[in-house]
C-alpha cells in the first residue's frame, strides 16, 4: 500500500507541476520580469518571497524583504542566472512542491479513511487550495519583487497559523458536520484574519503599478487552483491505475 501511495503521489505531483510550470512561465513570469524593472537597480536579493505556496512561480533566487544582509551589506549567496537556468529552478521548485503537496493530500485521505478517487481527490485538492493558498492570500497576497513586506519570520508564522487553523476548520465543517463543530470551524477560519497578518510599514517606496500587482495576485491564485485541483484529480486517477495494475499482476 505504501508503494502504491508513493507512486500515485509522484505521478500526481509531476503532472500538476508540469501544467503549473507552463502556466507560470506564460502568465506570471512576465509580470515578475516587468516588476523587476521598477526596482531601480536594487539587487534581486531584495525581492520578497510570496508566502502563498500556491504561488510557486516566485523565482528560486528570491529572498525575504530585508533578509539580504546586515548593516547595508548585500548577500553574496548563489543565485540562478537569468534565462533557462532561472526557469529550470522555478520548474524544479514547483515539482518539489507538487510532490510534497501530493504526499500531504495522500496522508489526509488516508487519515480520513477515504478511498482515493478522482472525485474525492478533487474535493480534498480544493480544500487544500482554500487552506494553503486562498486563506493566507487574504492577509498576505502573492508579492512581486520591489514590494514592501513585513519581516519574513513574522509572515511565515502567520502563514503557518492560518493554514493550520483553516485546515482544521474545514475538517470540522465538512467532515464532522454537527452544529457545534461547524461553529468552531468558522471561528478557526476567521481567527487569523481577526488577529491580522503582519504588514510592512513601508507603504510608499514600491514603484510597481497597482494594476500589475493585482494582476499578479489574480493569476497566481488561478494557477494555484489549477495546481491543487490537478493534484487531487491525478492522485485519485493514479491510485486506481496502480491498483488495477497490482490486481492484474496478482491474477497473472
Amino acid at each position: 500500500m505504501i508503494i502504491r501511495l508513493l507512486s500515485a503521489a509522484l505521478v500526481a505531483g509531476f503532472l500538476a507541476s508540469v501544467v503549473a510550470t507552463g502556466l507560470q512561465l506564460a502568465l506570471t513570469s512576465p509580470l515578475i520580469l516587468q516588476a523587476e524593472t521598477f526596482e531601480g537597480g536594487h539587487s534581486h536579493a531584495h525581492a520578497p518571497v510570496s508566502l502563498t505556496p500556491a504561488s510557486l512561480i516566485v523565482p528560486a533566487h528570491a529572498h525575504g524583504h530585508g533578509e539580504a544582509g546586515t548593516d547595508g551589506e548585500k548577500s553574496d549567496a548563489w543565485q540562478p542566472a537569468e534565462g533557462f537556468q532561472r526557469m529550470a529552478f522555478t520548474g524544479l521548485a514547483t515539482l518539489i512542491g507538487g510532490v510534497g503537496y501530493a504526499l500531504l493530500l495522500a496522508a489526509v485521505m488516508l487519515a480520513l479513511r477515504r478511498e482515493p478517487t478522482p472525485r474525492g481527490g478533487l474535493a480534498v485538492g480544493i480544500a487544500g487550495f482554500l487552506a494553503v493558498a486562498l486563506a493566507p492570500a487574504i492577509g498576505l497576497p502573492p508579492e512581486l519583487p520591489g514590494m514592501g513586506a513585513a519581516p519574513l519570520v513574522l509572515r511565515q508564522t502567520w502563514w503557518v497559523m492560518t493554514v493550520a487553523a483553516t485546515g482544521i476548520g474545514l475538517y470540522l465543517i465538512a467532515v464532522r458536520r454537527v452544529p457545534i463543530t461547524i461553529l468552531g470551524g468558522l471561528v478557526l477560519i476567521v481567527a487569523p484574519h481577526l488577529a491580522g497578518a503582519p504588514q510592512s510599514i513601508d507603504t510608499v517606496s514600491s514603484q510597481v503599478p497597482p494594476a500589475v500587482a493585482a494582476q499578479f495576485v489574480a493569476r497566481s491564485l488561478a494557477i494555484g487552483f489549477v495546481f491543487w485541483a490537478l493534484i487531487g484529480l491525478a492522485y485519485g486517477w493514479a491510485w486506481g491505475l496502480f491498483g488495477r495494475e497490482a490486481g492484474s499482476r496478482a491474477h497473472a
